[in-house]
């Protein structure tokens, strides 16, 4: 069965971005850019909350065709091209987006349902109020956390008002050269 993974950048003191919706604070150096791309090989969907899911929208497919783009633009924005797409939303209209499948109605049954189809993992990238209705439904099972060595003070928080405590298992830690540290959690499933 495939697993769905979360994936986000964030400040020591919890923050996934500025107020603003500001990451110019995150990093990204060689060595997460390669991690980043093994990671979008050993996935073939990625998930996105709306909001994310239109900034996204907004920049990766045409950002591997600009002159000044990086290794890393080209290769993530080919990947984003052509991987199938699911965002969560209630208010979406989802009719005329390519590789794209809006969901929401009833998460579990159908989160469960693409796990159980089969496949690479499924990847999911911020959204925080998707990803905080994912937890609460026992769906998400890793976490790939990318902690920047910066304290915000304030922005929009990881994961707020969560109801009740998730136990983690850490699998793996890495540091890259811009000192951002990658931690790599298992969700210890409730029996």
């Amino acid at each position: 069965m495939r697993k769905l993974i979360f994936f986000m950048h964030t400040s020591l003191d919890g923050y996934i971005s500025t107020p603003n919706g500001d990451l110019s604070w995150a990093k990204l150096d060689e060595g997460i850019s390669n991690w980043v791309y093994e990671m979008t090989q050993r996935s073939d969907m990625a998930m996105y909350g709306r909001v994310t899911y239109e900034m996204m929208q907004a920049y990766w497919p045409d950002a591997g065709k600009k002159p000044d783009a990086s290794g890393h633009d080209k290769q993530h924005s080919a990947w984003y091209n052509q991987v199938d797409k699911v965002v969560i939303s209630r208010t979406l209209d989802g009719t005329d987006l390519s590789h794209t499948t809006v969901m929401g109605h009833n998460l579990k049954q159908e989160i469960n349902e693409l796990k159980e189809a089969g496949g690479k993992d499924i990847l999911i990238f911020g959204s925080p109020g998707a990803s905080l209705s994912l937890l609460e439904l026992g769906l998400i099972d890793e976490f790939y956390l990318l902690v920047n060595p910066i304290i915000l003070g304030h922005g929009i928080p990881f994961l707020q008002k969560l109801p009740k405590t998730v136990s983690l298992h850490l699998l793996e830690s890495q540091i890259f050269p811009s000192e951002v540290v990658l931690l790599h959690y298992a969700v210890k499933k409730q029996a």
